[in-house]
């Protein structure tokens, strides 16, 4: 086997990405305090084509070095969008029609490899800060709780890993 160059890889550029018909999800951000996951997430959605990224409460903005350093370019082609108070945002997003998914470990929580989507729904994920999670009140806001199960010593795992595993998931499912 022979590693494919950059250029073989057939990627869209930025005006293809923003023209693009965009996976029916976004994601969001609950006072996320690490740039390096901020940015690592914008990646995420770029490779996925996810809609949109809210970045809500503390988490940082770009233009930003440290985001900028592991986004990889992603934050000019992922379109994102500033909210003070998730809940408020979580609330406004039920109300045009996306079912609102908090990934946190909490009562009656589904396992995300128990899930089966439905394609004509929109999903808005909502991810939460490395030491808290997602705030009790956006968990009780949510349409569904996902976990991702665990099976090793630790809690929980890197705010930017569980994006990717959750939103892979997702979207494998929705393009089967």
């Amino acid at each position: 086997m022979r590693k494919l160059k950059n250029e073989e890889l057939n990627r869209l550029d930025i005006e293809a990405f923003k023209e693009a018909e965009k996976t029916p999800m976004c994601i969001v951000l609950d006072n996320i305090r690490s740039l390096n996951n901020i940015g690592s997430v914008f990646r995420t959605a770029d490779a996925f084509l996810i809609e949109k990224i809210y970045l809500c409460g503390i988490t940082a903005t770009p233009p930003h070095k440290d985001i900028r350093k592991t986004a990889l370019g992603a934050t000019d082609s992922v379109v994102w969008e500033y909210r003070k108070d998730t809940l408020e945002l979580v609330e406004e997003l039920k109300t045009i029609g996306y079912q609102v998914i908090s990934v946190e470990q909490a009562e009656n929580a589904q396992k995300l490899n128990e899930f089966s989507v439905n394609k004509s729904e929109k999903y808005a994920l909502v991810f939460g800060n490395e030491v808290k999670g997602v705030s009790q009140e956006v968990v009780s806001a949510s349409n569904k709780v996902f976990e991702i199960p665990q099976y090793g010593t630790k809690h929980s795992l890197n705010i930017s890993v569980s994006v990717g595993i959750v939103v892979w998931d997702l979207w494998s499912k929705l393009n089967q």
